[in-house]
């Protein structure tokens, strides 16, 4: 396989991975939905930058680290599990709040930086993403990739990430998503925070597992 094909491959395998639904759509599609467009895209560009930052870990080779070094392995896992957790725990509590919103020229908005470190936190304390790229880079990148790679498939992934988040909060932001979150937002809030807890949850049992 060529560099420029085993490239195509990753960055393939990565948008595959975005798409799957899991915390980071969860995050996104409600920020759009609940406060604005402008919230859901600066939610979606932390998620780009967080995809840069594990880019960077696995080009770095730090995936081999995770599995030589088991303690940091299993502690990566918990630590990931609990955020999760306390983020589902946080949108649980706010399920039968009205929402704390700005209006500014008619448009419902929140904080962009708080979205943006949601997004961000969200994508890198989910370790199942870590090893998802560890994989994905172990296995597809040839084992000497010219330097080029190294600049240029930290860029590649951001804008796969970043758009694919970008197409997320468009798509939810628009007025009819909106009215209908807005209808139910006491269900929806609940469901979208059992998924994120489970999720949690489940990364800090298998820790558990992993640690025996």
């Amino acid at each position: 396989m060529t560099t420029s094909a085993a490239i195509s491959a990753i960055l393939l395998a990565i948008l595959l991975g975005a798409m799957i639904p899991g915390p980071s759509f969860v995050m996104v599609a409600r920020n759009a939905i609940s406060l604005s467009r402008a919230d859901g895209l600066a939610t979606a560009f932390g998620m780009g930058l967080g995809g840069i930052a594990f880019a960077g870990i696995a080009l770095a080779g730090l995936y081999t680290l995770l599995f030589a070094v088991e303690w940091l392995y299993v502690a990566l896992k918990i630590a990931g599990g609990l955020y999760l957790v306390y983020i589902a725990l946080r949108i649980w509590r706010g399920a039968s709040q009205p929402l704390s919103m700005q209006t500014r020229g008619g448009q419902v908005t929140g904080s962009l930086r708080r979205s943006f470190w949601l997004g961000l936190t969200t994508q890198l304390s989910n370790p199942k993403t870590a090893i998802w790229y560890g994989s994905i880079f172990a296995a597809l990148l040839p084992q000497h990739p010219q330097l080029w790679c190294y600049f240029a498939l930290p860029s590649l992934v951001f804008c796969i990430e970043f758009g694919w988040y970008t197409v997320v909060a468009l798509c939810f932001s628009s007025r009819r998503p909106r009215d209908v979150y807005l209808r139910a937002k006491g269900w929806i809030d609940r469901i979208a925070a059992t998924m994120v807890a489970t999720l949690g949850l489940r990364l800090i049992v298998a820790a558990g597992k992993d640690g025996l």
